[in-house]
Order: structure tokens, then C-alpha cells, then sequence
């Protein structure tokens, strides 16, 4: 199995005050959902809290650029430094948001690790809105959280888009979005980029299962993916507990299934989940009804037969057909400079968590990483408002 390891991460820097005189409730969803049992029922390791710098707009005006934007490029370096941690011991971090800026934190994390395994990570967007206003599509920016998708892209203000000069940290074609609704503001723009996308019906359509899997084949390029997963993409009727609602969202059963189909897979490296508001929840069954849902869909993790991680490099691309709803074929890309003539794979040493395979004790400790011979193959928010 895959030992997963629980991070909190209860920043609110991204999101406008609900009020003039309060702040917005999603960093309070840690502590609700560990109420509710989560770490004890997934037998997850506590890799703590990583506490946010205080919320605090200031004088902030629109036309200042993104509000906090200081504070969230130090968090988010601070984030990253967290969650690649956790993956260098071989587990696999379930991030506990939080608004959607967590995002930017988990991207500078895929982007250093693609760089150490000469590949690219690509990105599973689960999310009831595309979070893609930028200073390209809209008259000013300001809520991190309605801008998450566009910064990790590489659009916007450099000290969000371009930390440690990275930039972007996931590439267009690495990102596949699904779970926005079909009028989305921003859809066009997204198609337009050649981001891949499913909205709510043809999500609905082809079942979430196979859904799971068509995104799985989207990224088959990369050497892995991280999975963002915002709650409004869940239907308020069901979900009403966030900043944001927007109608015509999925049910939880449905999120339930995408997400054990999304994780069912060694190329998933980890998973966020964002936006939760219990202020907006008095009496925890919001908290208890997400919590089933992740401990059901993180199942396949923690399955007793469940593969660690291991990474590839990726080659040069060679895309493959695309279904109907998904983007335009894309020009090919050359391999990037960084991958080394042999193929390797990166792998946790230590025991083996798969059942019935014994490696022993190695010399370098359990959980840090090291390079398997070469030819071994590998095992197949969001606010959308600004501030104002």
C-alpha cells in the first residue's frame, strides 16, 4: 500500500473578504474535516499544518495587482518545500485546504520534482469554475483563488506566476480541466490556449469512471500529475458550504469515482482538496459528507496492492488522438534538455508496500529516493470574484 500523508494548509490569502469586517471561513476546513475522523480513517501519517501568514487586504484596490501576493509567494515556497518532503519519503500527500492559492504551492512543488527527474508533471484540475482570469482576459486582477489556473500557466504578475524564475509550472498541455460548468466565463480562452477540458455534461455523459481514465490518458506525456480538487464542483444543492456556489455541479457519488479513478495509478503523485467553508456548515454534515468521499475515493491508495510512485522522463511528445470535446491537436515538442540519453525511473526505496514483495533493508534508509536501472519500466475555490 501507499502510506498517504495528511498537510494542512489553511490559507485564506486568496480569496476577497466575505465581509468588510470578517475574513473568509475555508481556513478553518482542516481542522473540520480532521474532526470528523479523516486521518484515522485513511491511516494516514500527520505531516502537520503549515501555518499561512495573517489575512489582512490592507488598502488594496483593484488595479493593484493580486491582493497578498507577497505573502502567498512566500507560503507557497514554504508549501512546496512541504509537499516535497512528504514525496521524498514515498508517501503521498493529501493537501488539506484552504482556498484555491494552495494551488500555486503544489505547482512550484510538481515543477522542482519534474526538473530532478528530467520530465514534466502534469496537472488534473477538478474544479466547478476554470479559475482563469488574468491580466490578458479581464480589467484587473485580485482574488489569487479566481486566478489559480492562469498563474500556475505562467499568466500574471511574476512573483505568483514565476517563483524561483519558474514559469510556467505546469505547461498548457500538461493541464486537463474538468468539472467547470458550460458556461464558464473563461471557457473559450481555455480552449483557445489548447487546454484540455470537460465540462459538468460531457463529464456526465461518459460517466465519471471513464472520464478518470480519459484524463489519465491526456497526460500520458508526463512523467506523473497532481490532482487539484475544489469542492464547488460539487452542485450547491448537495454542496452549498463554499465561497463561490454555482449550479450544475456534480453529485458526491460522481466525485467519489473520478477520484478513485484519478489516483488509481502510480502516476499520481498527490491530491489537494479546496474551498470547503464550515462557517457556511453549523453542523458538520457538509465536513462528514466530504470526508466519506475522500476516504471512498482514496481507496485505491491505500489498497494493499497499491504501486509507489515512480516517475519517467518524458520524451519527446507524440499526441495521441483526441476525443471530440477535448482540445486542438497540438504542435509536437522536443524532448527537453534535461532528460538524460538512458531511460530512469525514480523509485522510493525501503520496504516494499506492495504485498508479497520483500526488498529488504537498504543501506540508504527507508524513503529517499534513488534511480532504478535503466529500461525498467514504470507501473501503468476557487473564488471567482475579486476583491473589492
Amino acid at each position: 500500500m501507499r502510506r498517504i500523508a495528511v498537510l494542512d494548509a489553511p490559507t485564506n490569502l486568496g480569496l476577497r473578504p466575505p465581509t468588510a469586517s470578517s475574513v473568509p471561513g475555508c481556513a478553518k476546513a482542516p481542522g473540520a474535516l480532521r474532526d470528523h475522523g479523516l486521518l484515522a480513517r485513511l491511516r494516514a501519517r500527520d505531516a502537520g499544518c503549515l501555518t499561512p501568514p495573517r489575512y489582512d487586504p490592507g488598502d488594496w484596490r483593484p488595479g493593484d495587482g493580486v491582493c497578498h501576493a507577497p505573502e502567498i509567494s512566500a507560503y507557497s515556497a514554504a508549501l512546496a518545500d512541504r509537499i516535497g518532503a512528504i514525496i521524498d519519503r514515498g508517501e503521498f500527500p493529501l493537501v488539506l485546504g484552504g482556498d484555491c492559492s494552495v494551488l500555486l504551492g503544489s505547482a512550484l512543488a510538481m515543477h522542482r520534482l519534474g526538473e530532478a527527474v528530467g520530465g514534466r508533471i502534469g496537472l488534473v484540475f477538478v474544479d466547478g469554475h476554470s479559475d482563469f482570469r488574468h491580466p490578458g482576459n479581464a480589467s484587473y486582477v485580485g482574488a489569487a483563488a479566481g486566478e489559480d489556473l492562469a498563474l500556475v500557466t505562467g499568466r500574471g504578475q511574476p512573483d505568483l506566476a514565476a517563483i524561483e524564475g519558474r514559469r510556467p509550472y505546469f505547461r498548457d498541455i500538461d493541464v486537463v480541466v474538468l468539472g467547470i460548468r458550460a458556461q464558464d466565463e473563461y471557457r473559450l480562452d481555455l480552449q483557445a490556449a489548447g487546454i484540455t477540458t470537460r465540462p459538468v455534461p460531457a463529464l456526465r455523459a461518459e460517466g465519471a469512471a471513464r472520464t478518470a481514465q480519459w484524463a489519465h490518458e491526456q497526460l500520458v506525456d508526463c512523467a506523473g500529475y497532481w490532482v487539484h480538487i475544489d469542492v464547488d464542483v460539487l452542485d450547491p444543492a448537495v454542496m452549498p458550504a463554499v465561497d463561490a456556489p454555482d449550479p450544475g455541479g456534480i453529485a458526491f457519488a460522481e466525485l467519489e469515482i473520478l477520484l478513485a479513478g484519478l489516483v488509481d495509478t502510480p502516476h499520481c503523485l498527490g491530491v489537494e482538496l479546496t474551498v470547503f467553508d464550515p462557517d457556511y456548515d453549523p453542523d458538520g454534515a457538509y465536513a462528514a459528507e466530504i470526508v466519506n468521499t475522500v476516504v471512498a475515493g482514496l481507496a485505491p491508495v491505500v489498497a494493499p496492492g497499491a504501486v509507489p510512485p515512480r516517475l519517467l522522463p518524458a520524451g519527446p511528445v507524440a499526441p495521441a488522438p483526441r476525443a471530440a470535446d477535448s482540445r486542438p491537436e497540438p504542435e509536437p515538442l522536443p524532448a527537453p534538455a534535461a532528460v538524460p540519453a538512458p531511460a530512469v525511473a525514480v523509485e522510493p526505496i525501503g520496504p516494499n508496500p506492495t504485498a508479497g514483495d520483500d526488498l529488504g533493508e537498504d543501506p540508504l534508509g527507508p524513503g529517499l529516493l534513488r534511480r532504478a536501472p535503466a529500461g525498467d519500466e514504470p507501473d501503468p475555490a476557487r473564488s471567482g470574484i475579486d476583491i473589492a
